[in-house]
């Protein structure tokens, strides 16, 4: 997943990896999902929505990846092709809002994916074009891409922002760099930074989704390094840290009958969690299932072979009738 945005990247001169996170919701019936997709038939970068059952499953953007839904459940960040261009989805009607984020902040690659609780801002993976020194994660106006804030520096690294704790308050975020390889939680001024993952756990990037409660966040991880990725559990500040007890999910990653499971996501009442199944045989193949919080009642919503489906979110659009 994310060629797009490592090509943006690139064509920037950035050696680090980005990717737009793909993770909650805040509060509410549980509506359609929106995954990332990359379509293995026609090579290109796809998003689609799916109701929780499987049903409606639909090309909602081609070329493109997603961020979160809006919490009115009726937008969504998309990323626009190699160039990066950040736009909302009303996914209703289709009318595009364009954040003019190159033209506001041309020392910046600004990759921004992630609702704050309220709706009125979005936190952004930051890039410096040219000087690395301004790295880090950003917020910026929802309404129009301005009012930029900047809340963490990691110069030279990538800091990658993949939720809003429900009071506003806190940011999921997940660090590399040179010297760190952290999953944390930080205030939005930069300071209080908890780990949430004991140091040298071997976590998915830019993973971590905030339950509409505010009592876990969920994250993916592979635990000993040598297994395939399995689901955990922890409190902000890295307390009660749990694994989600997931069938199947784990197993040595030289098994070829192994089975990841990353992407975690909640359902925006807090009870359920959406996530990415990867099987090796018959063939390779990654689909959307679903599970509830205490690892029960796994479901699988998508079956297809040729779409590889990951970084999905949960939102509050009402499901297909």
């Amino acid at each position: 997943m994310r060629k797009l945005i490592t090509l943006a990247l690139l064509v920037a001169g950035i050696a680090a990896i980005a990717a737009l996170p793909a993770a909650a919701k805040r509060g509410g019936t549980n509506g359609k999902l929106v995954v990332n997709v990359d379509n293995s038939a026609t090579g290109t970068e796809q998003v689609y929505t799916v109701d929780p059952d499987g049903t409606d499953h639909q090309l909602l953007y081609d070329n493109a990846e997603v961020g979160q839904w809006s919490p009115d459940g009726r937008q969504v960040p998309i990323t626009l092709g190699p160039s990066g261009q950040g736009v909302l989805l009303d996914v209703d009607t289709g009318a595009i809002t364009d954040l003019g984020l190159s033209g506001r902040y041309p020392d910046l690659a600004l990759f921004c994916g992630v609702w704050s609780p309220d709706g009125s801002r979005l936190a952004c993976e930051g890039f410096g074009q040219t000087d690395g020194s301004l790295n880090g994660v950003y917020t910026v106006r929802s309404s129009d891409g301005g009012g930029l804030q900047r809340v963490t520096s990691d110069p030279n690294g990538d800091d990658c922002p993949s939720d809003y704790s429900p009071d506003g308050k806190r940011l999921v975020i997940t660090r590399a760099s040179d010297t760190s390889y952290e999953l944390d939680t930080v205030k939005l001024d930069g300071s209080g930074l908890k780990h949430l993952a004991p140091a040298g756990t071997d976590f998915d990037f830019c993973s971590g989704s905030w339950s509409s409660q505010g009592n876990e966040i969920v994250f993916s991880a592979h635990v000993p390094i040598t297994d395939r990725s399995t689901i955990w559990a922890a409190h902000f500040d890295g307390s009660g840290l749990r694994k989600v007890p997931v069938p199947g999910c784990g197993g040595s990653r030289s098994d070829p009958t192994s089975i990841g499971c990353s992407g975690p996501v909640w359902s925006p009442d807090g009870r359920k969690i959406a996530f990415s199944r990867h099987t090796l045989l018959p063939s390779e193949q990654f689909d959307l299932y679903t599970v509830n919080a205490d690892g029960g009642g796994l479901f699988q919503a998508t079956n297809t072979p040729a779409l590889q489906e990951g970084g999905a979110a949960w939102g509050t659009h009402p499901v297909t009738p």
